[in-house]
């Protein structure tokens, strides 16, 4: 994150601060515009609204939001949100001050460059035509941020400040591969939240309602995954990654690390090897490997911090 910090430092070093509330600095490119939103105060109600699709990503502080007089929600570092053009934002600022500003990115992209990525993206995650017209038009998406996305904004936004003659070329490959992730990310979230209808009638939503469904299991390998899916295990992995971002496998234990943290949370007091055991783990070495690996904390570590809690 070095030079992020050193890029956006220079940005608050240059750039000309006409107003307290949504103060905007604009950072242009070929066929995309990089705009830094600051505010200094804590306000409410201040209403935006672009004529074209917005990317938005938080840098520090909290944004409460509505969007087309939609339910409120919180917009906070770590998260991203794409926004349709034309649609209004409500956004509070509760804890705005001069000390502590909220400041958010908000990446504008040509339509024709986001179709573009978007047809293609279709292209490689059809599975039976069906339920697969990933886009950033219809509706509003508010995604967690995974490392890579987190990384990507990064280099996206010291990219643009920084200003070198290879900046457009650049720029072409990282805003392509972010909104891959972010239709990924989507993908991901969508699948997850209906694997009960909308999904049942895809290959990859039937495995993943399989798998969630058999989560506590020890003998949920690839050839059954694949088995389930009707596809060879090449052919499975490689749809499964392009749809979600992440291969079968790393799905497959980061749902066991969920189950995991929620079993831990919920019974204090059993043992982390019996947990391990429930969730399809016979090695507690390798479950607890994974778990840090996840949540940066060992099963242990995550347990006592919820006791200090």
């Amino acid at each position: 994150m070095k030079n992020k910090n050193i890029a956006i430092q220079h940005h608050y070093n240059t750039r000309k601060l006409t107003t307290l509330i949504e103060n905007k600095t604009t950072y242009a490119s070929e066929y995309a515009e990089l705009n830094i939103f600051e505010t200094y105060k804590a306000t409410k109600n201040v209403i935006l609204n672009f004529d074209s699709t917005i990317i938005a990503s938080m840098l520090t502080g909290k944004k409460s939001m509505s969007i087309d007089n939609g339910k409120y929600f919180d917009f906070i570092p770590g998260e991203s949100l794409v926004i349709p053009e034309n649609m209004n934002l409500h956004i509070d600022f509760p804890d705005a001050s001069l000390k502590k500003p909220t400041q958010c990115l908000g990446l504008s992209i040509d339509q024709n460059k986001i179709n573009e990525v978007v047809y293609n993206f279709n292209e490689t995650t059809v599975i039976e035509r069906t339920n697969n017209d990933w886009n950033l038009k219809k509706d509003p998406s508010h995604l967690t941020n995974n490392t890579e996305i987190d990384l990507l904004v990064s280099r996206l936004t010291s990219t643009f400040i920084k200003n070198t003659k290879s900046k457009d070329v650049l720029l072409d490959l990282m805003i392509q591969e972010l909104i891959i992730r972010l239709l990924q990310s989507k993908a991901r979230q969508v699948i997850l939240n209906n694997v009960n209808d909308a999904f049942n009638d895809t290959r990859i939503g039937f495995t993943v309602k399989y798998i969630k469904e058999h989560l506590t299991e020890n003998d949920l390998t690839l050839d059954k995954m694949a088995e389930k899916a009707c596809m060879s295990k090449s052919h499975f992995i490689k749809k499964f990654k392009n749809t979600l971002g992440v291969t079968p496998i790393d799905f497959l234990n980061s749902e066991k690390i969920k189950l995991a943290k929620h079993l831990i949370k919920s019974h204090p007091n059993e043992r982390i090897s019996d947990i391990a055991y429930k969730v399809g783990y016979n090695n507690v070495s390798y479950f607890n490997r994974l778990f840090k690996k996840h949540e940066l904390l060992t099963p242990q570590q995550f347990k006592n911090t919820l006791v200090k809690n």
